[in-house]
């Protein structure tokens, strides 16, 4: 082998031996960044919570989705906007519907009770503005495929409250975020923060 082969060899090796460590790198960090990306909010608890407010606007939908780390029901109330929405969120052992006392089965491991301080009809003529009937599912709600979500049961609405009983696999941190025109109730699918 001559000089000037040997020179091209060594810058040849010297090359081939900077790309892999540059390879090597990313691959390293990878399970980092990895575990960073999948880590849901923690911090959400399992007792009750509550806002006092209240509002005539009327319940016309409820709606569910499916996130990475939860689930989420949204209970619409359009022309409520933030500050007149009120609401209880708590873990029961039974459904009790408001006014008659009757007890709606809610499937599941645990069932979160969920009223929103807003009607279900309409204040004035006592029309109903959302097409749900006691103690059966909601309409339009398919939970099926849902990590946490087993049931929705429509509880009734009385003296200006919609009641709803929510069936979960298992009592789970939830959190209740008010935006306008909604209620919004995300149940985790874990204690650990993990997706």
């Amino acid at each position: 082998m001559n000089r000037t082969t040997k020179g091209t060899v060594w810058v040849t090796l010297a090359l081939v031996g900077a790309t892999s460590a540059v390879a090597v790198t990313p691959a390293q960090a990878a399970p980092a960044a990895r575990a960073a990306a999948t880590a849901c909010p923690t911090g959400w608890g399992s007792t009750v919570e509550s806002r006092t407010a209240g509002t005539t606007e009327s319940v016309t939908n409820v709606r569910t989705g499916g996130q990475a780390c939860y689930d989420r029901m949204v209970v619409d109330v359009p022309g409520a906007g933030t500050s007149g929405l009120g609401y209880w969120v708590g873990y029961v052992d039974r459904l009790h519907q408001d006014g008659s006392g009757t007890v709606i089965p809610v499937g599941g491991g645990a069932i979160l009770e969920v009223r929103v301080t807003a009607p279900s009809y309409d204040p004035e003529t006592g029309a109903p503005t959302y097409p749900a009937r006691a103690g059966r599912p909601l309409p339009g709600v398919d939970l099926t495929g849902y990590r946490t979500f087993r049931d929705a049961r429509f509880g009734g609405s009385f003296e200006g409250d919609t009641q709803i009983g929510l069936g979960l696999r298992a009592r789970l941190p939830f959190r209740v975020l008010v935006l306008s025109d909604r209620v919004v109730v995300d149940v985790a699918h874990n204690w650990t923060g993990t997706r």
